[in-house]
């Protein structure tokens, strides 16, 4: 017999087991001897006053728990139905993954390197400042999400079955703990491996795989998406998955291009915000020293101004700011945390909603006004910078007083910060909402702003300001046959979960698209 319970465990108990069949065994009126297994299920931290555990279990009671998990099988596929994927970013890989289960070959192109070789071209971003268009955070096996923690919660619980983009995961080696953790993640030193894992699943069951791949060309004939072009070659295939990744600029510009119809879409822009990681455990926890066992604290923040959300994004405990330029003369930062999330900083995007009418002046193209915005203000952020990735940055206190900061606060990011007045350099939209919010936030985590939290400029690639339209059924372009938009670079995703699943998504209708 199984039951299901839930428990409050405090946190020097957690690893203990005889405390849960304590527990248990007074929940359910029964010995400790009658518990033949406990597994959880669900975790979760509730600090609102001395932190504790809360778990959902399965509690057996006679009978053991079963051992066999989800498997995916993955069969050689025979070619005779191609698919081309653009991207081999979370939607790509899943696309690919989920082809195969459906007997189709995907023949995946991705622009930048593997994960192994792409770390060199990471290191000289952070140490030389040399910008590889094609390698790069946002570019390369895995995509963005590679290298930003691994973050694997999301919203987009009705869109698809959360729990196989989990497994998946974990059948390629990602830790059981992702299934069972509120806020589960993997970590950039991690992921790596998983990915490479996931890529040689691809190539077994015979699906293609081709690195420096970067698309050129639409191979389009009677209003029909017969394969694309890259440096070196022709890819021909029955239909195309374009998921490209937020930040390739130069596939918006080729679809327009070719008369494929896209959008300008509401993304968010603003800066990352670091603070101390003991200072955001003391708010979190109510405790100057954390207490053991207890996981680096994160924390959640939104707020509405001025009918405009602001909200924290990319949350990295325990994480460091990196460069996320993906061009020559530009700054981009967003943040990453290993596995173990111990750097002594804590980091955030603190962002605000852009709409319409923030960008609807900056354009004669009403279509790329939304990312000539973005691109406007990475410009701008390097010329703070001196030109150069020294990142500008102003202490938070000072950001909300209009002061220039003499100094700064220690960071995080490698290439160092340079003193700038971002409430005054900043959008004036932006600056007036971020202001707000800041005080907003040090309400509900007092503390929040401190002298000893700086603002780095800019957070810019939240979400993609470019949507690709598509049918709503058949998930095609509302043009073109054969092109399938998906995942954060369409405009369908946000994360690598969501953008697991949108992948998954595609493939099922590309598979119907070609019964």
């Amino acid at each position: 017999m199984k039951q299901q319970i839930e428990i409050i465990v405090p946190p020097e108990k957690i690893h203990e087991d005889s405390f849960f069949r304590y527990i248990a065994s007074r929940k359910l009126g029964i010995s400790q001897e009658e518990i033949t297994a406990i597994v959880p299920i669900r975790r979760s931290v509730d600090a609102r006053k001395s932190p504790v555990f809360h778990l959902m279990v399965d509690v057996y009671v006679g009978e053991n728990p079963k051992k066999d998990k989800p498997r995916y099988i993955y069969n050689p596929v025979n070619g005779k139905k191609k698919v081309i994927i653009v991207g081999f970013g979370p939607s790509g890989m899943y696309a690919a993954l989920r082809l195969i289960e459906l007997g189709i070959k995907p023949i995946v192109l991705e622009r930048g390197k593997d994960v192994q070789t792409r770390r060199r071209d990471l290191r000289l971003l952070q140490r030389e400042q040399i910008v590889n268009p094609d390698s790069n955070y946002c570019f390369g096996e895995g995509g963005a999400g590679t290298y930003s923690d691994g973050k694997l919660y999301t919203r987009a619980v009705k869109r698809g079955n959360v729990s196989k983009i989990l497994e998946i995961f974990i059948q390629h080696g990602a830790h059981p703990d992702i299934l069972v953790d509120t806020h589960p993640h993997i970590g950039s030193n991690k992921l790596p491996k998983i990915i490479a894992a996931v890529r040689q699943t691809i190539l077994n069951a015979g699906g293609e795989i081709h690195h420096g791949a970067r698309v050129t060309d639409f191979i389009i004939k009677n209003n029909k998406l017969k394969g694309v072009v890259t440096a070196n070659k022709e890819y021909l295939g029955d239909a195309v998955i374009l998921a490209a990744g937020h930040s390739a600029r130069d596939i918006f510009y080729l679809l327009d291009s070719k008369k494929i119809k896209i959008e300008a879409k509401p993304f968010a822009m603003g800066v990352r915000i670091e603070h101390p990681q003991p200072l955001i455990n003391e708010i979190q926890y109510h405790t100057k020293i954390k207490p053991e066992n207890l996981p680096t604290a994160n924390y959640s923040l939104a707020s509405n101004i001025d009918g405009a959300g602001v909200y924290s994004f990319c949350m990295c405990p325990g994480g460091i700011i990196v460069p996320a330029m993906t061009s020559p003369g530009e700054i981009v930062v967003n943040g990453m945390s290993m596995s173990k999330r111990d750097s002594p900083f804590a980091n955030s995007g603190l962002v605000v909603e852009v709409k319409e009418n923030d960008w609807d002046k900056e354009s004669n193209d009403s279509r790329f006004a939304a990312l000539e915005l973005q691109q406007k203000l990475e410009q701008h952020a390097f010329k703070l910078a001196g030109f150069s990735l020294s990142a500008p940055a102003q202490r938070a206190t000072d950001f909300v007083e209009g002061k220039f900061s003499q100094s700064l606060p220690k960071t995080s990011y490698i290439p160092g910060v340079t003193s700038a007045r971002l409430d005054e350099e900043l959008p004036a939209f932006m600056v007036k909402r971020l202001k707000k919010a800041l005080k907003d936030f040090n309400k509900r985590m007092w503390g929040y702003l401190s002298t000893e939290a700086i603002l780095v400029g800019v957070e810019s690639r939240t979400s993609s300001p470019i949507r690709v339209p598509r049918d709503r059924e058949t998930f095609m372009h509302v043009e073109v046959n054969g092109l399938f938009p998906c995942g954060e670079g369409a405009g369908y995703a946000g994360g690598i979960v969501s953008s697991a699943i949108d992948g998954e998504n595609c493939a099922d209708a590309v598979n119907k698209y070609l019964e």
